[in-house]
């Protein structure tokens, strides 16, 4: 095992940086993605693979949110509040899939989003 570690660490690192590479390529999908939808902003993480907006401008509670992200559109998201009672206002949205699924999501969100905002006014 400890083999293993040392051939990991001092390896051919290609694959690390591929993988840091498309990790970055679908965070700046989804945060520049989610920052185009009415009622939401998303600032950029700076690790991890999920991105945590603000969803206070659609007017629903995070868990409202992902209830009919879920059940209407077929997107998961984590409620803020799963995270504490500050949570309020946010989900917590996952990027590790595809860019391809990644875009799809975020025409739905941009749907639901709209949908309620709609509402709203």
């Amino acid at each position: 095992m400890q083999r293993a570690g040392i051939e990991a660490l001092t390896g051919p690192q290609d694959t690390v940086r591929d993988m840091v590479r498309a990790f970055r390529r679908r965070r700046d999908l989804m945060v520049e993605g989610l920052n185009r939808i009415p009622g939401i902003s998303c600032r950029a993480p700076a690790g991890a693979f999920y991105v945590f907006p603000n969803i206070k401008g659609t007017g629903m509670s995070s868990r409202q949110f992902a209830d009919q992200l879920l059940d209407e559109f077929g997107v998961a998201a984590l409620s803020g509040t799963s995270f504490g009672d500050h949570g309020e206002g946010y989900l917590r949205l996952s990027y590790a899939n595809s860019e391809e699924n990644l875009a799809k999501a975020l025409v739905r969100i941009d749907a639901a989003a709209r949908q309620t905002v709609a509402a709203i006014r």
